[in-house]
């Protein structure tokens, strides 16, 4: 490539880089990069060997991207579209930029496109004069029907397509020696595809429309009639091919915004268009512009009603999802549960969570918290074994500066931290006594006394505790105070264990699966009958948290396959046996072994309850009498 300050094809200006200030001029094709060899060599480190090519296609320049490691982004009128996947090329106007390399600090070039041979152009109508030959158009009773006839059906025409059928009508109308018609219309990107095309049959066809006319059009902001098409831009090979002969092209505009074009063309006959033709049909415009402008607006409200009412009923459905977030299940256990906390979440009075450890009582408690009027203020949660006491107080009521050697700063403590909003204090049970005398003062006078302040703060937070341990038998051993006991025992809610709900083992084993497999790049679709069926058999004493980590470690070492299989799964969950397999059902008739059977579930459900019949029967789907007398059969009544 040489300096130029003219060319007969591109001129690029450099004006960043180690070769700013450096004008070129080449005929396309001409190659961009660091080598040697290249049409235009650009020394900086962060290009490639081959960044770029500019070719030219008729009247058409363009730029392509050859793979480059840092990229090329094409940016015109402000608007910067980068270069990449599968849209390695843009097309070139003048004054376009390339953006190519480093983002932070890109080889920067300005594109001159060496124009197209003017010819001789017949009539030129600008838009900002067109109240001036309407008057004189609508004055004349012919065309002033027409106008009126289309200018109605326009009007009445929300869609974009009829809108544009109407308007080929209306021009065909006016315009008797027309015979093809198409529209183009501006795309966020700055082009002008053609989105309407039709011969004066009504046939569609393919009708392209020469961005050198449409280059003209934008920068006079007028309509321009060319006689003989053909031979006045025999450069432009759009023109050309298509075997253009008289054309009429005019803007398609709302206020100062040019929206489209509008082309017409003749392709049997040169100099049949008239500049009376040109004010006609720039006339006409003005009324398919309005027409079209209110479609597009229509159908983008339209989409915007549908995209509305898509987000509004995925939120309803989210709402209901979420109404307890994070709990799943359908057990009536867990619905038990669930109309608990609809009950007491809008009060202020404590709640104990009572449950093994793995149940999910966290969740519970944040479920209280954010279904509840507090839920615009702070959730914070402590496990009270997790500090020792000294941290522990500090951590829940804060200190002053100076409280105790390395407290170089006041610090809040959490109840401050969630003032207005929740407190949730896990593992209870382990609570020293001196912090829970404490603890008693902020549920009785809604008082925190921090490490070496002089005075109590107010507090006002709703205190939601949590125990897998019996505090009752710690408060008759004396290693619970029993006035905390009643304060936090108000509203006592009972997480069941997750092998008194085995109807919901499956649909938490779902969401486990779906919900790591996603986040693990190793989605699956679903489970066996013989996985699942060992899933539920299986009876996870370390509850929800158990099943949660197994699901993990099958989608972590599992390979292949598209269902969870049983050999997936851990030891641990298929050394479960089978009860046909239970040494305490000895073979026999049919009827012996049944009574074996019921025998042996009973007494599991008894001593996975404590032995608390009410439980064992809720669990077992049957009355507390019906229990009672099933044990009395088998003589099981203690």
């Amino acid at each position: 490539m040489t300096d130029a300050a003219q060319a007969d094809g591109v001129v690029i200006e450099v004006t960043t880089g180690e070769r700013a200030g450096t004008r070129c001029a080449a005929t396309p094709p001409c190659t961009i990069g660091r080598a040697a060899d290249a049409t235009l060599t650009l020394p900086d480190a962060h290009l490639s060997t081959n960044h770029g090519r500019i070719e030219r296609d008729g009247d058409t320049y363009r730029y392509v991207d050859r793979g480059s490691s840092n990229g090329s982004v094409h940016v015109r009128d402000g608007v910067a579209t980068p270069l990449r996947g599968d849209c390695l090329d843009a097309e070139l106007w003048d004054g376009d930029e390339l953006h190519l390399g480093d983002p932070a600090e890109p080889v920067i070039l300005r594109v001159h496109l060496a124009e197209d041979e003017e010819g001789a152009v017949v009539a030129m109508r600008p838009i900002a004069e067109v109240e001036r030959f309407a008057d004189r158009i609508t004055a004349e009773p012919g065309r002033l029907g027409v106008l009126y006839r289309h200018g109605a059906a326009l009007g009445a025409s929300t869609d974009l397509d009829t809108v544009l059928s109407v308007a080929a009508e209306l021009v065909f109308e006016l315009l008797p020696q027309a015979t093809h018609l198409a529209v183009a219309l501006k795309e966020r990107a700055g082009r002008f595809p053609v989105v309407y095309a039709s011969r004066r049959d009504g046939a569609p066809t393919d009708i392209p429309v020469s961005r050198t006319l449409i280059k003209r059009v934008l920068e006079a902001r007028a309509g321009v009639l060319l006689t003989n098409a053909a031979s006045e831009m025999s450069s432009a090979r759009s023109v050309v091919q298509a075997g253009l002969a008289s054309t009429l092209t005019v803007p398609l505009w709302t206020g100062a915004d040019i929206r489209g074009v509008l082309h017409v063309d003749n392709r049997d006959a040169t100099g049949v268009f008239a500049a009376d033709d040109l004010e006609v049909l720039t006339v006409a415009a003005g009324h398919i512009s309005f027409a079209a402008e209110n479609a597009r607006l229509v159908a983008r409200l339209r989409l915007a009603e549908q995209r509305l009412e898509r987000e509004n009923r995925y939120l309803k459905e989210r709402e209901q999802e979420e109404k307890f977030p994070g709990i799943i299940g359908q057990s009536r256990g867990i619905a038990q549960v669930l109309e608990a906390v609809g009950k007491v979440r809008d009060t202020r009075v404590p709640v104990l969570i009572q449950g093994e450890t793995g149940t999910g009582k966290e969740l519970v408690a944040r479920a209280l918290h954010y279904t509840s009027q507090r839920a615009d203020h702070l959730f914070v949660a402590q496990n009270c074994s997790a500090l020792p006491e000294n941290l522990l107080e500090s951590e829940l009521f804060g200190h002053m500066r100076g409280a105790f050697t390395g407290a170089d700063r006041d610090k809040k403590g959490l109840f401050e931290l969630a003032d207005r909003g929740t407190i949730f204090l896990d593992e209870i049970a382990e609570m020293p006594v001196q912090l829970q005398a404490k603890l008693l003062r902020v549920l009785q006078e809604g008082e925190i006394w921090p490490l070496g302040a002089p005075r109590p703060k107010r507090v006002d937070v709703r205190v939601v505790s949590a125990t897998h341990q019996d505090l009752e038998a710690m408060v008759k051993a004396g290693t619970f105070r029993q006035d905390l006991f009643y304060r936090l025992h108000v509203f006592p809610i009972r997480l069941p264990p997750l092998r008194e709900r085995r109807d919901d083992i499956g649909v938490l084993a779902r969401h486990f699966l779906a919900r790591y497999g996603k986040e693990f790049g190793r989605p699956t679709n679903g489970f066996t009958p013989e996985a699942l069926a060992r899933l539920k058999a299986y009876h996870w004493p370390g509850n929800v948290r158990e099943l949660q980590n197994e699901l993990q470690r099958v989608l972590i070492q599992r390979t292949e396959g598209d269902l969870v299989l049983v050999e997936d799964l851990s030891p641990r969950i298929l050394g479960e046996t089978s009860l046909v397999d239970d040494p305490r059902v000895p073979r026999g008739t049919l009827k012996e072994m049944m009574d074996a059977v019921e025998r042996v579930l009973l007494a599991r459900a008894l001593r996975e309850h404590d032995n608390n019949k009410t439980r064992a029967a809720e669990t077992l789907g049957i009355t507390r009498e019906g229990l009672h007398k099933k044990l009395g059969r088998f003589g099981m009544n203690t």
